[in-house]
């Protein structure tokens, strides 16, 4: 069975950086072969798609965010790592690692359970 687990601090204080990790169990070829997701959901609001990794290391992300975000991946340990800089409370939300996804529908065939991250001094 496919899971994938998001990790990191749920407190950041504003203007310091966030990490999140993510790994898949279970088979390690989905972490291979397929593109990753990064996607947020702020309080009261909807999804967000943050930035995706695909299968060669190559990075999108979205522009919104695109001058303080970072994507990796470590595909030998099924993991792949979110970095943000110089967080804000507007990025306080639940933070979700997923693969294989339609964003225009987000729709994703593996998503993990998310993590929580609050902004705040």
């Amino acid at each position: 069975q496919v899971q994938l687990q998001e990790s990191g601090p749920g407190l950041v204080k504003p203007s310091q950086p966030l990490s999140l990790t993510c790994t898949v169990s279970g088979d390690s070829n989905i972490a291979k072969y397929y593109y990753w997701y990064w996607i947020r959901q702020p309080p009261g609001k909807g999804p967000e798609w943050i930035g995706t990794i695909d299968n060669s290391g190559s990075t999108s992300y979205s522009p919104s965010l695109e001058s303080r975000t970072s994507i990796s991946r470590d595909t030998s340990k099924s993991r792949s790592t979110l970095q943000l800089t110089s967080v804000t409370p507007e990025d306080t939300a639940m933070y979700y690692c997923a693969i294989k996804c339609t964003i225009r529908t987000m729709q994703c065939d593996w998503w993990g359970q998310g993590t929580q991250v609050t902004v705040s001094s």
